[in-house]
C-alpha cells in the first residue's frame, strides 16, 4: 500500500487545527477515548447479535499508557472492533460526508467554540496532530487475521502497511511534540479523562510508573513500579436513580456524549416501567447544533438495548423536528439484533418514540413558565417546533402551545394563548402578517386599520410561517387570518366603507382599465388609513413570498399570481384622481399606486426605468 496523500480538505483541516486551536489541545484525549468507546460499542453489539462474532473473546477496556523514557510516547488502546486497510483509508485518509467543508465554514475564530465543533462534525481524530509530530495507528479487525499500521506526521500524507497485531482492537501511539509533553504525566491525563469521559460505559485504565524510595543515607534506593489504575466510573449513568444523581453528574455525562463544553439548557430523565420498560435521558443544548438545517444532519440520540449500544445514526428515533435533542434511549424489550428496517416498523420502538415525544413536549411546556429562559430556547428552536406543527398532527395542539411569535402589541415573543387572552370581546379571529423582514412587516400599510382599531397582529417573519400558519386553521376556536389576504378585512367592514366603495366605482373602473392584466382586481380599501394603496392576494392564492419559495424549491411551472390592488378612498391622491379629467395622468398615477404598493411590501419592480419616467412625468405636471 505504501505512502499516500491526504485529500485537500484534510490538509486544510490539519493546518487549522494545529495553528488555530492549539490552546485547547486537551480535547485530543476526549476524541480518542470517544472513538475507542464507539469501537467497543460496535463489537459488544456484534458479539450478542451476530453468530459470526459470538466466539470472539470480548473483554472491553480502554488503556492509556505513558512511556516517558521511550521517546515520550502516549498510547491509547482499546479491545474494540478494530479496522482493516479499507476502514483505515476511509476513516483516516479522508473524512466522510461533508464534515470537513461544513466544519471549516462554521469556524468563528474563537478557539473554545471552534474546538466544540470538532466532535459535532466527526473530525476529532485529527486533533492528535496538535500534540504529536508523528502518529501510528496499529489495528486489527475482529474476525480477521491481518493487522495494519497507519502512520502520519500530519503534513506529508500517510503510510499504510500490513503489520502483525496479536489481538483485535486499536492502538493509537502518539509521539508527543513540545506542546504534547504536558500530557505525559499521570495527573494531567487522569484529570482530562474524568472531565470528559468519566461516564464512558467501559473501564479506562491508566498505566503509569510509580517511584518510591527505600532505606536511608547511602543505602537509599529508588524503586520504580509499573501501576495500573481505573480512572473512570464506567457506569451507564442513565440507568441510575434520579435521586442519586446531581446536576453535575448529568452535565458531565452530557459533555461526554456531545463533546460540548457548555452545560445543557434542559435535562429530561425518564424511567418507564410496566408493560413497556425503557429509560430515556434527553438534553436540549444551549445552542442549536450547527448542522440542524443540513439534510445530512447527525442525529443526537443513541439507542441501547439492555445497555448494549445499537446505533447513533438512526434519524427515526425521534421525529425530525426534534433533531436538536441529544441523549440516550435504552430499551429492555427490543431484540438485540434489531435492524434499521425492523426498527422503523417495530411496535415497541413506536411506543417508546410516541411516549418520548409526549414527555419532551410536556417538559418544554413546564419550562415555558420561565419566560426569560424560554425566550433563549425559542431563539434557538422556534423554527423546528413550527416544523412539528406542520408535520406532527397528533401533537399539533401541544406544539401550538409552545411556538412563539412577534407582535404589534408586545415586546419580545408571545404565544397564541397570550394573544387570545388579549383579544377584544367582539374580535373575529387571530390576525397575522407574513413576510421575510420584520421591519418591513411592521411598517406595512396592511396594518393601518388594525392599528387604528387597536387590534393586535402577529408578525411572522420566518419563511416557514408561509407554509405553517395557513394550515393551523384555528387555535382554541379562533380562526387564524392573514392580513395580506383579501378576505381578512371582511369582518372589519362598516356600512360607511361599503358606501364609499359604491361611490368610487367609476374611478376603480378607470384604474382597472389602466392596469389591465397587471392586477387581478382593484377595490376600495377599508384597511388603509395613511397610505394611498396596498396590495393583497386573493384568499385562495399563494402570497408573493410563497411563490418565491416554490420557485426556489424547483417548481418553475407556477402560473403568475396577480395581486389585488386596494385604493384608499380618503387619501388626497385618490380624491384628486377622482376629480381629474386627464386620462394620461390617471393612467400614470394608477401604475405608480401599484408600483409603490409593491415596493412597500419588499417586492421588486419589473421595470424600474419605466417607473422613474412615469414618476418624473407626474412630478412635472404637479409643479
Amino acid at each position: 500500500m505504501g505512502k499516500k496523500k491526504f485529500k485537500t480538505e484534510v490538509d486544510q483541516l490539519l493546518h487549522l487545527l494545529i495553528h488555530s486551536l492549539y490552546s485547547h489541545s486537551e480535547i485530543f484525549l476526549r476524541e480518542l477515548i470517544s472513538n475507542s468507546s464507539d469501537a467497543l460499542d460496535k463489537l459488544k453489539y456484534l458479539t450478542v447479535a451476530d453468530e459470526n462474532y459470538k466466539n470472539i473473546t470480548f473483554e472491553p477496556r480502554i488503556d492509556i499508557k505513558i512511556d516517558e523514557e521511550n521517546h515520550k510516547t502516549l498510547t491509547i488502546s482499546d479491545t474494540g472492533i478494530g479496522m482493516n486497510d479499507k476502514d483505515l483509508e476511509e476513516s483516516l485518509g479522508t473524512i466522510a460526508r461533508s464534515g470537513t467543508k461544513n466544519f471549516l465554514s462554521q469556524l468563528s475564530g474563537d478557539a473554545v467554540k471552534d474546538s466544540n465543533l470538532i466532535g459535532q462534525f466527526g473530525v476529532g481524530f485529527y486533533s492528535i496532530f496538535m500534540v504529536a509530530d508523528k502518529v501510528e495507528v496499529l489495528t486489527r479487525k475482529a474476525g480477521e487475521e491481518k493487522g495494519w499500521s497507519w502512520t502520519s506526521d500530519g503534513k506529508s500524507g500517510y503510510t499504510l502497511v500490513e503489520k502483525e497485531k496479536e489481538t483485535h482492537g486499536t492502538d493509537v501511539i502518539l509521539h508527543l511534540n513540545e506542546k504534547g509533553s504536558e500530557y505525559d504525566n499521570r495527573w494531567q491525563l487522569e484529570q482530562i479523562t474524568k472531565k470528559y469521559s468519566n461516564h464512558i460505559a467501559f473501564p479506562i485504565f491508566l498505566h503509569y510508573e510509580s517511584k518510591r524510595y527505600e532505606g536511608e543515607g547511602d543505602d537509599r534506593k529508588e524503586i520504580k513500579e509499573n501501576k495500573v489504575e481505573q480512572i473512570n466510573s464506567a457506569s451507564a449513568l442513565w440507568k441510575r436513580s434520579k435521586s442519586e444523581l446531581k446536576d453535575e453528574d448529568y452535565n458531565e455525562f452530557y459533555k461526554t456524549i456531545t463533546g460540548e463544553s457548555e452545560e445543557p439548557m434542559m435535562t429530561m430523565h425518564t424511567k418507564a416501567e410496566g408493560t413497556l420498560e425503557y429509560t430515556t435521558l434527553f438534553y436540549v443544548p444551549k445552542k442549536a447544533p450547527m448542522d440542524m438545517f443540513y439534510a445530512d444532519y447527525k442525529p443526537g440520540v443513541k439507542l441501547y438495548v439492555r445497555r448494549v449500544f445499537i446505533t447513533d445514526d438512526e434519524k427515526e428515533l425521534l421525529p425530525t423536528y426534534l433533531r436538536f435533542i441529544k441523549g440516550v434511549i435504552d430499551s429492555e424489550d427490543l431484540p438485540l439484533n434489531v435492524s434499521r428496517e425492523i426498527l422503523q416498523q417495530n411496535r415497541v420502538m413506536n411506543n417508546i418514540r410516541t411516549a418520548s415525544v409526549k414527555k419532551i413536549l410536556s417538559e418544554l411546556k413546564k419550562f415555558s413558565d420561565d419566560k426569560d429562559k424560554y425566550a433563549e430556547f425559542i431563539e434557538q428552536y422556534n423554527r423546528p417546533l413550527k416544523e412539528g406543527v406542520y408535520s406532527d398532527y397528533a401533537n399539533k395542539e401541544e406544539l401550538l402551545e409552545l411556538v412563539r411569535y412577534k407582535s404589534t402589541k408586545v415586546e419580545g415573543w408571545t404565544s397564541l394563548q397570550e394573544y387570545k387572552d388579549r383579544m377584544q370581546v367582539d374580535q373575529k379571529g387571530i390576525y397575522y402578517i407574513t413576510g421575510d423582514n420584520e421591519k418591513t412587516l411592521r411598517n406595512s400599510p396592511l396594518l393601518e386599520a388594525y392599528k387604528k382599531k387597536d387590534i393586535e397582529v402577529l408578525i411572522m417573519d420566518d419563511e416557514i410561517d408561509e407554509i405553517v400558519a395557513p394550515m393551523i386553521g384555528t387555535f382554541k376556536e379562533s380562526e387564524l387570518k392573514a392580513v395580506n389576504k383579501s378576505g381578512a378585512m371582511d369582518d372589519l367592514k362598516t356600512e360607511e366603507d361599503e358606501k364609499k366603495e359604491e361611490e368610487m366605482k367609476p374611478l376603480l373602473e378607470k384604474i382597472k382599465a389602466a392596469l389591465g392584466e397587471a392586477v387581478k382586481d382593484v377595490v376600495a380599501s377599508s384597511r388603509l388609513h395613511d397610505s394611498p394603496s396596498c396590495i393583497v392576494v386573493d384568499e385562495n392564492d399563494p402570497t408573493a413570498q410563497m411563490q418565491q419559495m416554490l420557485k426556489q424549491m424547483g417548481q418553475t411551472d407556477i402560473p403568475e399570481i396577480k395581486p389585488i390592488l386596494e385604493i384608499n378612498p380618503d387619501h388626497e391622491i385618490v380624491k384628486k384622481m377622482e376629480s381629474s379629467s386627464d386620462e394620461d395622468l390617471i393612467k400614470d398615477a394608477s401604475l405608480l399606486l401599484l408600483d409603490q404598493a409593491m415596493m412597500v411590501e419588499g417586492m421588486e419592480l419589473k421595470d424600474p426605468s419605466e417607473f422613474a419616467k412615469r414618476l418624473n412625468r407626474v412630478i412635472a405636471k404637479s409643479l
